[in-house]
C-alpha cells in the first residue's frame, strides 16, 4: 500500500508540474511552497527562485483591499474560495489579465491553511470583450461614440461621486443637428451622405480637441444617430465655455467640404445647455437640449442657441406636440377660424381661408407655425387634412343655408404635398363634397409655389382630376420659389397669392414715404401675366388703406389682410354676411 500511495503522490507532482494551468501552493503564511513551470512562466519569472515568495506580491492581491481581505480568510480556513481578477505587469513590459482563484488543499500531505492558487491569462478573452465593446458602443460610419456610450458617461458626469472640491461640478452639452442633412441623402445618395458624416466627424473631434485648453479631457464627440451629434463637456467651466465651443464648431462646419472632388457646403443648428451636475438627471438636460436645438432651428437654422429658462417657461418640447398631435385629431382638440377675402373693387366679401388652431388642453391655443411642420413628418397631416377639409365644407354651406339672398362664399382650405401623396385626395374631396352638399366651385385649394410648380405623376393627376370637378386650385405665397409664369399656363391653377413680401412694399400712405419701385414694378408685371393666363390675383398681408388702393390700380382682384379682419371664428363671419359687410360688422 505505501508504495502505491509514492506512486500516487509522484503522480500528483508530475501532474501538477506539468499541468497547462498556472499553479502554485501556497502556505498559510502566504508563502509559495512550490509552483509549476507555467506559472514562472506566466510572471516572467525563474522557476526555482518561486519558493519562499510571497505569493500576494506577485499577483497583485495587496493592491486590493477587498481581495486581500478575502485572501487571508481562505488562508486561516474562514472562507472556502476567493476569485478575482488583477492586471499584472511582465518584466518584459506589456500586461497581462489573469484570473486569480485561491482554493484551499484538503490534504493531510499538506500542513492546516496550505491553499492552491491558479493563475488563468484571460488577456485574449478581455481583448475581445474590449473590441466587443467598442464595436457596441461606438457608430461604424463615424467611428465615434454611439448614443449608449454617450448616455453611459453623461450618466457617470451626473453622478453625486463623480464631482468633488477640486471640480467645479457642472456639466455642459452642445446638441447639433445639420441643416438639410435629408436633401444629401436623398438627392447624391447613402454612400456620399455616410462620407460627408465621417467629415462632419472628424472636423468635430478637431474643435474637441482644440478645445481642451491643456486639460485632461477633451469633450466627448458622439453620433446620437441620423445627423444628430453631441459634445458633452464634462467638468465645464461655464455657458462662456460652451459658446466658445458652439461658436467654433459652427465656422468649422461651414467650411465646404470636398468629397472626391464634391464640393458640399452645409451648415448646423445647436443647442447649447450648461448647468450644475447636481440636481439635474439625464432626462431633464436632454430635453432642455433638444428644446434649445428646436429653437435655433426656428430661429433660423445655422446658429447656436444658449437655453434659456424663461423661453422655456413659454415653450413645449418638440417631443411633447409630436406624441400628442395624432391623439389630438382623434380627441377633437383642433378648431377652425376664417380670415375673409375681399374684392378689392368694392369692398365685398367674396370667400373666407380656413385657418386651423389646437387648442391643446395644456398649452392653450397653437396657431399652424407651431404644429403643421410636425404633422406632415409624421404623417397625421393626412387625417387632420381631412378634417379640416371637412369641417371648412360644412361650414361653408351652412352659411350658403343661412343666407339664400346674397351670393354664397367659397372657402380656401390649405392643402400640404404630403397630403396629395400619402392620401386620396381627389375622392376625399369628392366624398366630403358630396357629403356636405357644398358646391365644388366654392371650394379652392391652396397649395404652395415650391410644391404646385414642382407638380409631376401623380399630385399633377390629382390637381387636374380636382380642377375638372370644379374645385378652384390656388398658389399660395406666389413669388417666394420657382415664379415660373410660363409654366403655368400648363397646371390646373385658377388662382394666385401673391406673398406678403411683395404687399409690404407698399406700407407707406401716399405722402408718407416712398414705395418700393422695384417691388410695385415686379407686382404689376406678375398681375397682368396672371390675367392674360386666365388667372385672378390674391394679395396677402394687406394692413393699410393706402397699400389697398395701390394694389386695387395694380389690378389684384381680391385681397387679405389685416386691414379687412384677422382669423376670426365662423360666428363672426356669419354676422359680417348678416350685415352685408365688414364696416357694419365691426361697428
Amino acid at each position: 500500500m505505501a508504495g502505491h500511495s509514492v506512486q500516487h503522490t509522484a503522480d500528483y507532482r508530475a501532474a501538477f508540474a506539468a499541468a497547462p494551468l498556472p499553479l502554485a501552493v501556497v502556505d498559510r503564511e502566504g508563502l509559495i511552497v512550490c509552483a509549476n513551470e507555467a506559472f514562472a512562466a506566466l510572471l516572467g519569472a525563474d522557476h526555482a527562485e518561486l519558493p519562499g515568495r510571497v505569493a500576494a506580491d506577485l499577483v497583485d492581491l495587496a493592491s486590493d483591499a477587498r481581495a486581500w481581505h478575502a485572501y487571508h480568510e481562505v488562508l486561516r480556513g474562514r472562507q472556502a474560495k476567493l476569485r478575482c481578477t488583477r492586471r499584472l505587469k511582465h518584466p518584459d513590459g506589456h500586461s497581462l489579465w489573469t484570473q486569480i482563484t485561491v482554493s484551499p488543499l484538503p490534504d493531510e500531505r499538506h500542513a492546516p491553511g496550505t491553499v492552491l492558487l491558479a493563475a488563468a491569462d484571460i488577456s485574449a478573452r478581455r481583448d475581445l470583450q474590449a473590441r466587443l465593446r467598442h464595436l457596441q458602443m461606438h457608430d461604424p460610419v463615424t467611428r465615434l461614440p454611439n448614443r449608449a456610450l454617450f448616455f453611459e458617461r453623461l450618466a457617470t458626469a451626473l453622478e453625486a461621486g463623480a464631482y468633488d472640491d477640486t471640480s467645479t461640478g457642472r456639466v455642459g452639452l452642445c446638441y447639433l443637428d445639420l441643416d438639410g442633412f435629408k436633401a444629401v441623402n436623398d438627392t447624391l445618395g447613402h454612400r456620399v451622405g455616410d462620407r460627408l458624416l465621417a467629415a462632419v466627424a472628424e472636423r468635430l473631434t478637431a474643435c474637441a480637441d482644440r478645445a481642451a485648453y491643456g486639460r485632461t479631457s477633451a469633450p466627448l464627440v458622439a453620433r446620437l444617430g441620423g445627423d444628430e451629434f453631441a459634445l458633452l463637456v464634462e467638468d465645464s467651466t461655464g455657458t462662456d465655455q460652451l459658446a466658445e465651443l458652439a461658436d467654433a464648431t459652427l465656422r468649422a462646419l461651414q467650411e465646404p467640404f470636398d468629397l472626391s472632388g464634391q464640393r458640399l457646403s452645409l451648415s448646423a443648428s445647436i443647442g447649447v445647455v450648461e448647468r450644475r451636475a447636481a440636481g439635474t438627471t439625464t432626462t431633464g438636460l436632454m430635453q432642455a437640449a433638444d428644446t434649445t436645438l428646436y429653437w435655433a432651428k426656428t430661429d433660423g437654422k445655422a446658429r447656436w442657441t444658449l437655453f434659456d429658462p424663461e423661453r422655456n417657461a413659454h415653450c413645449m418640447t418638440r417631443q411633447a406636440l409630436a406624441s400628442s398631435l395624432r391623439p389630438a385629431v382623434e380627441r377633437d382638440e383642433f378648431v377652425l377660424d376664417y380670415q375673409p377675402l375681399v374684392c378689392m373693387d368694392d369692398g365685398g366679401l367674396r370667400g373666407v381661408e380656413a385657418l386651423v388652431r389646437w387648442d391643446h388642453p395644456q398649452f392653450g391655443l397653437l396657431t399652424p407655425n407651431r404644429f403643421i411642420g410636425l404633422a406632415e413628418e409624421d404623417g397625421s397631416i393626412v387625417q387632420l387634412g381631412r378634417w379640416v377639409l371637412r369641417t371648412a365644407c360644412r361650414q361653408a354651406r351652412r352659411w350658403q343655408l343661412e343666407h339664400p339672398g346674397r351670393e354664397p362664399v367659397f372657402v380656401s382650405v390649405n392643402v400640404a404635398v404630403r397630403q396629395v401623396w400619402d392620401s386620396d385626395l381627389v375622392a376625399d374631396v369628392a366624398e366630403i363634397l358630396a357629403e356636405t352638399g357644398l358646391a365644388p366651385e366654392l371650394l379652392q385649394l391652396e397649395l404652395t409655389e415650391s410644391a404646385v410648380m414642382g407638380s409631376a405623376g401623380r399630385p399633377l393627376q390629382a390637381l387636374q382630376a380636382l380642377s375638372d370637378m370644379g374645385v378652384r386650385i390656388a398658389i399660395d405665397d406666389f413669388g417666394t420659389g420657382y415664379s415660373n409664369l410660363a409654366y403655368l399656363s400648363r397646371l390646373p391653377v385658377s388662382v394666385l397669392k401673391l406673398d406678403g413680401s411683395f404687399v409690404r412694399g407698399f406700407q407707406y400712405e401716399e405722402g408718407e414715404g416712398h414705395v418700393n419701385p422695384a417691388d410695385e414694378v415686379i407686382v404689376e408685371a406678375m398681375v397682368r401675366l396672371a390675367h392674360q393666363l386666365g388667372l385672378t390675383v390674391t394679395a396677402e398681408c394687406v394692413e393699410t388703406s393706402g397699400q389697398a388702393e395701390r394694389l386695387r390700380r395694380i389690378g389684384c382682384d381680391t385681397g387679405q389682410g389685416w386691414l379687412y379682419s384677422r382669423a376670426v371664428a365662423a360666428e363672426r363671419i356669419s354676422k359680417i354676411l348678416t350685415t352685408e359687410g365688414l364696416a357694419a360688422a365691426e361697428a
